[in-house]
């Protein structure tokens, strides 16, 4: 879920997707998934689809659809064979947002990171395939950036979209990203193609953390890592985001630790993990 819009929580770390830690109460957990993967599309999606992408009988996902969609929280299209979220998702996700314990727990985390650092921070959720920004916070004396609060920017070209983007199993990444028209550019830089963002997040996997320079202000770097939940799932991302002549590449990594551990925090907090992806 997002911080006002139905964001992104729950789907599975690593360059791999890890078999889901033992449920004792498996029914709920494929719900949640099911919810999780429909909340990620452009659009309705069919039956197959979801059992292919979570890796569920098709049976399975038939039961859950069918109750979901009597209590609201799913709708069917017969004439489309296709499944999208109800307005009772639509009534959790508005209810999210008055509440808004993401964007509570996480300012004042933020403001913390950027009083050490003395750079910019900000706090994102994954909303299809753009990033939503919960929580900015600008270090004094920086550039005015193009995000803030409420904006959306392009997840496969931002640091913490590609933070996030890495801890997706590689069903969910290539179904965000079917094909050409999926990649939006801002500077003419970024990935243009599904091989292109694949080896970026190759590298974040590898790494534990994620960049981007330039790609969308000139002159701007960011580094980021993504905040995981109790399943290891990515809940959020963390990004520092600097003129890039105040730290040397050489630096981010220790810039990533820095960072890594305001997102552990962050996790612990939400009854999440407090480690890296996988």
């Amino acid at each position: 879920m997002t911080d006002g819009t139905g964001a992104v929580v729950g789907v599975a770390a690593g360059a791999e997707a890890p078999a889901p830690a033992a449920s004792k109460v498996p029914a709920a957990e494929n719900t949640l998934r099911v919810l999780s993967y429909l909340a990620a599309q452009r659009g309705p999606v069919a039956a197959s689809t979801l059992a292919g992408a979570l890796e569920l009988p098709r049976s399975t996902v038939y039961h859950l659809l069918a109750v979901l969609a009597e209590h609201g929280f799913v709708v069917h299209l017969p004439e489309e064979r296709r499944y999208g979220l109800g307005v009772a998702a639509f009534e959790l996700s508005s209810g999210f947002s008055r509440q808004q314990p993401l964007t509570r727990l996480g300012r004042p985390l933020i403001a913390h990171l950027v009083d050490s650092l003395g750079e910019s921070a900000h706090l994102v959720v994954l909303h299809g395939r753009d990033v939503l920004y919960l929580v900015e916070e600008r270090a004094p004396h920086r550039p005015s950036l193009v995000t803030d609060v409420g904006v959306r920017l392009p997840a496969q070209l931002t640091a913490s979209g590609r933070a996030l983007l890495a801890a997706l199993p590689p069903a969910q990444l290539r179904a965000l990203f079917p094909d050409a028209a999926a990649f939006v550019s801002r500077t003419d830089a970024g990935p243009r193609r599904y091989s292109q963002l694949r080896t970026i997040v190759q590298r974040v996997r590898q790494d534990g953390y994620a960049v981007e320079d330039g790609e969308i202000t000139p002159g701007i770097a960011s580094v980021a890592v993504a905040v995981l939940d109790h399943a290891g799932w990515p809940a959020a991302g963390i990004a520092v985001t600097f003129p890039r002549e105040n730290i040397a590449r050489e630096r981010w990594p220790a810039l990533a630790a820095e960072i890594q551990t305001t997102a552990a925090e962050l996790s612990r907090r939400i009854r999440g993990h407090p480690g890296r992806p996988a």
